[in-house]
């Protein structure tokens, strides 16, 4: 027999302990989040993906009129966000700007993340809850550059003036924000993790307006979270409490 085809115990014994553990990482990792996705689709089928897919075929038409001669000046200005612009101009524009991708990136890469982390989250958190998470970070996102911008670039934090020009970053803050929140409640704390350090590279290797609105939008869903933790451990408190001194294991009180 030649050495090729003969392995030792050792190996096949690390080989069969590897590959059941990572796949009880990867249970208590994405278990729960994978049974409400196909619990979701399999009841709702494509309407729980409705938002979503809004979300996608505009993103994909603004992309295209904005490519053309006659349509950039629109898109402009009804859903380009620049922190020079007047507060409530930008406030206005903001709910559209989640669908303006940039310019300098290819356009798929956008429809991609929209239609994985928006369909995760959709089905996962609900049409509306999406929404305004969606919103909420790229509102995070906006007025960050705003205070970074009146800081200055000495300060800690501080953006330079001339990034008050640039165009906000459309839909990826939302795409990052929704994906640590749902991360967050389907306690995927792995994957979560990930996402942020990712965006902390992101700015590392290319420190721009873009990465820090990221970092923003992060910091805002990660205060959200933090509120939603600290209210359900408080609630559930205040059950115990409520429940009087009986047991917590559901056992009937002993009697003597």
């Amino acid at each position: 027999m030649s050495r090729s085809r003969m392995s030792s115990p050792e190996t096949n014994g690390s080989r069969t302990s590897r590959f059941p553990a990572l796949r009880r990482a990867a249970r208590r990792e994405w278990g729960p989040l994978f049974t409400t996705v196909r619990t979701g689709l399999s009841e709702h089928g494509v309407r729980a993906l409705a938002l979503t897919l809004t979300a996608v075929t505009l993103t994909a038409a603004v992309q295209v009129i904005q490519n053309q001669s006659w349509g950039y000046g629109p898109v402009q200005a009804l859903g380009a966000v620049r922190a020079e612009d007047p507060l409530w101009l930008a406030l206005l524009r903001t709910p559209l700007s989640l669908f303006v991708p940039a310019l300098d990136l290819p356009v798929w890469g956008a429809l991609a993340q929209i239609l994985l982390v928006f369909g995760i989250a959709e089905v996962c958190l609900g049409r509306w809850r999406t929404l305004a998470v969606a919103y909420g970070a790229t509102l995070a996102g906006t007025l960050y550059a705003r205070v970074g911008i009146a800081l200055g670039p000495d300060a800690f934090l501080g953006l330079p003036a001339s990034d008050a020009q640039v165009v906000d970053t459309g839909p990826s803050a939302a795409v990052v924000g929704l994906a640590v929140y749902v991360c967050h409640a389907h306690r995927a704390w792995f994957t979560g993790s990930l996402v942020v350090i990712a965006m902390v590279v992101e700015v590392l290797v290319k420190d721009n307006l873009a990465g820090r609105e990221h970092l923003a939008a992060i910091a805002a869903v990660l205060v959200v979270c933090a509120v939603r933790e600290w209210r359900g451990r408080r609630a559930d408190g205040q059950g115990l409490r409520a429940g009087g001194g009986g047991t917590r294991s559901g056992a009937p009180p002993m009697r003597s």
